[in-house]
């Protein structure tokens, strides 16, 4: 935790300009590592992220010793950490490839990682299969732009793919195709989101917290790079595919999320998984309406400002989730009927998570969020996603409110004691504050939509 917190204040210095490294010799304006603002942003929401996983985490060894080794858990979860920073500073296609997979190897080990238990296994193999997939498809993407291209470096890429010569043509096409499939994988696209439900049950929880928002920072961030810095000319072939993405993405997650209703004994856990699969989408809109907009920069900084958001208040919901397991195994929505009556703070907390994710007040900067990303699909021209987006915000007011409203109903027998530890009461706590800054001041994030990231 202390690493974490460290390298995280040691990015403020940063923010006095751009800088870049590892240039070509005579040309310093092409680089593989640019610490820009985009760059800094990113690297702040996964370093915080990663701090408040390590919160959740030392309850979670500490209770669950015979299950998770502390030593490989720690040096795991700091790799992927590693790779996750590393990623939005990336600016050529193999340094972006070689930390999209210094983020994601570890997490498969840290998903299989309890000792015994199946589930655990199951999930690490289907987030396994899925994530090589992904990057294989990926590496022949890349292999097809290089070929076309003859540089790895997404400002050249962005320069030469223009005038690629016409036999290579339908091959620089694919190539573009491949690598956005690829990082559709990793970001929980539909129809690549399979992987999530099970996984994030299987997981030990902080893990399922972390790859629900650090996982999603690497897949949108890697995205962002490829699609407006390396391929900004092919937009009308990228722009349409997003957007339909986009619409299938928060469509299947608000109703998968919907479906769980159908029985009492849904888990929490899976229910925040197919959240966060809707909540996918609406990060995918920006992106698309990137393609279609005068200002790339407005709507990219619409998917950061939500991504902010997202991060803070999602690890806010799975601290509480964390809390209510510690007394309840199957950690089933059910259980968390009456949790006002035992645990008022925690149940506060976690109504106001929840509201922040649906967009409704109290949660001003979850409403705020929204209404940006709305905002870039009409500035757009992408009416038709902006009512798809609508329509999907209601249908996720419905479980989102039903959730919340049992927190306060008469808990079914006595309520039982939560007895916080001190690092989740500081993880819960922090998100806690952080999501009421934000609600207080919104343009701390929302500043971000009218400022040049690039």
């Amino acid at each position: 935790m202390a690493g974490l917190a460290a390298a995280t204040l040691m990015l403020l210095p940063l923010l006095d300009g751009d800088r870049s490294t590892f240039c070509l010799t005579g040309d310093a304006t092409v680089c593989s590592y640019t610490a820009d603002r985009f760059t800094l942003v990113i690297q702040f929401l996964v370093l915080g992220g990663a701090l408040l996983t390590a919160l959740l985490s030392v309850t979670a060894l500490k209770e669950g010793r015979k299950e998770l080794p502390e030593g490989e858990y720690w040096f795991l979860l700091l790799s992927s950490a590693a790779g996750a920073a590393l990623l939005p500073a990336s600016r050529d296609l193999a340094t972006l490839i070689v930390a999209l997979e210094v983020a994601s190897l570890p997490a498969f080990a840290l998903v299989g990682l309890k000792y015994g238990d199946r589930k655990s296994s199951e999930a690490a193999l289907k987030f396994f299969l899925s994530s090589v997939t992904a990057t294989a498809v990926s590496l022949m993407g890349i292999s097809f732009v290089y070929a076309s291209t003859g540089t790895l470096y997404l400002t050249q890429v962005a320069d030469r793919i223009q005038n690629v010569d016409g036999q290579l043509h339908t091959l620089a096409q694919t190539g573009v195709v491949l690598t956005l499939v690829g990082f559709a994988f990793k970001t929980a696209a539909v129809p690549f989101h399979f992987w999530v439900p099970d996984t994030y049950v299987g997981a030990p929880l902080p893990i399922a917290a972390y790859l629900s928002v650090i996982g999603k920072a690497v897949g949108f961030s890697g995205l962002i790079l490829v699609t407006v810095v390396a391929l900004p000319s092919y937009a009308d072939l990228w722009g349409p595919a997003l957007a339909v993405l986009a619409a299938l993405t928060m469509t299947v997650g608000n109703v998968g999320a919907l479906r769980q209703q159908a029985t009492r004994a849904y888990s929490a856990v899976r229910l925040l998984a197919w959240s966060s699969v809707g909540q996918a989408g609406y990060l995918l809109v920006p992106i698309a309406a990137a393609a279609y907009s005068g200002d790339a920069e407005k709507s990219i900084g619409s998917t950061v400002a939500y991504a902010l958001m997202y991060g803070a208040v999602n690890l806010g919901a799975f601290a509480v989730a964390a809390l209510v397991g510690r007394t309840k195994s199957l950690n089933r929505v059910a259980d968390y009927r009456g949790l006002y009556a035992s645990s008022p703070l925690s149940a506060l907390l976690l109504a106001f998570f929840l509201l922040c994710l649906a967009g409704l007040p109290p949660g001003i900067i979850g409403l705020f969020a929204k209404v940006t990303v709305f905002a870039a699909a009409v500035d757009a021209g992408l009416g038709w996603l902006a009512v798809i987006m609508a329509v999907n915000v209601v249908i996720a007011l419905f479980y989102y409110l039903q959730w919340t409203t049992l927190l306060f109903r008469a808990p079914e027998g006595e309520p039982e004691e939560h007895r916080v530890p001190a690092p989740l009461t500081a993880a819960i706590a922090l998100t806690g504050v952080l999501g009421i800054v934000l609600s207080g001041a919104p343009q701390l994030v929302l500043r971000f939509t009218d400022t040049a990231l690039f």
